[in-house]
């Protein structure tokens, strides 16, 4: 006769789910009711931006669209994409983008790797500078002097050298590498006669996919969206990115009272100003939109999460 607690169970499966109380069930009522009302109030002026941009420039000035296009019309992306300055502008946004989030990302892993190893000389005084960056900042006139004396004016380097690391990054990415990745590594690799560029191409980098892909993301919305740096640095249209080319294109379309003497046409200007504002958001935030779902997994491990393979 067999023994019941000895009987194997089948397929050696364990039913191994909690069951919740009544608490929980309301606890996560009330959460679930609090994300879906953040969502909407998130997603519903998405919704009505896209909407707009594609709804006639009358439909707009009216307040009539809500969440659906209302005369449905291409005039808005038509008055964008007809200038020939986007295509420029798009082509210099993307290597802005490319060039300056590989030269961020360079910076700050070999600074936080390095600030990371405890044995370092001077770590902490090092820390402190980068910290004193953070609080105070030289102020546009100095920073506009140095560019100038440095020659980088009117060139790309003015948007990709000024802000190579980011020290809230950098210190993210030091601490995650001093927290998520054991010591006792370093020491296996030293053994093993792994030199420090050897140990951070094989070791650190791999197991910090999470917080590089993170930190990539901020660097590279940072350099898309940049506007300020441009409209100092740069005075030749051919190294405009699309921030400034957009707004280019908006001022142009604004509506001046005094110069307009025709209502009809004062209204009709006035509506594909409204249009254009709503297509230039769209526009100027896609790219970012397409990418962010490639990178949001690792929003969803955190920036504080490793592995370690033994």
């Amino acid at each position: 006769m067999v023994n019941a607690q000895s009987r194997p169970v089948s397929g050696g499966a364990v039913n191994n789910k909690i069951k919740m109380t009544r608490e929980d069930k309301v606890f996560r009522g009330i959460v679930l009711v609090i994300l879906s009302a953040m969502f909407l109030i998130i997603l519903v002026p998405l919704i009505h931006i896209v909407a707009s941009s594609f709804s006639s420039p009358n439909a707009v000035a009216a307040g009539k669209v809500l969440l659906w296009p209302v005369e449905p019309s291409l005039e808005g992306y038509t008055a964008v994409f007809t200038n020939d300055m986007i295509g420029i502008g798009y082509m210099n946004s993307i290597i802005y983008t490319v060039a300056g989030t590989c030269i961020n990302i360079a910076m700050t892993v070999i600074t936080a790797y390095a600030l990371a190893c405890p044995g370092l000389p001077g770590r902490g005084i090092v820390m402190m500078l980068f910290t004193f960056t953070m609080l105070f900042d030289a102020g546009m006139i100095p920073n506009y002097m140095l560019l100038k004396d440095l020659n980088l004016l009117n060139t790309r380097w003015a948007m990709l050298l000024p802000g190579a690391i980011g020290a809230y990054n950098m210190i993210i990415t030091r601490t995650f590498i001093a927290n998520s990745i054991p010591q006792e590594m370093r020491e296996a690799a030293d053994i093993d006669g792994c030199s420090d560029i050897q140990y951070l191409i094989h070791v650190v980098l791999p197991l910090s996919k999470a917080v590089i892909a993170v930190i990539t993301l901020y660097y590279a919305v940072a350099h898309w969206n940049s506007y300020f740096n441009a409209f100092l640095y740069l005075t030749k249209k051919d190294l405009f990115p699309l921030q400034i080319v957009l707004r280019d294109i908006l001022i142009a379309n604004t509506l001046d009272p005094g110069a307009i003497l025709d209502p009809e046409l004062m209204a009709a200007k006035q509506g594909m100003a409204n249009l254009l504002k709503y297509a230039l958001v769209v526009v100027a935030s896609l790219p970012v939109m397409c990418i962010y779902p490639f990178i949001q997994k690792h929003f969803v491990q955190g920036v504080m999460i490793g592995s370690v393979k033994g």
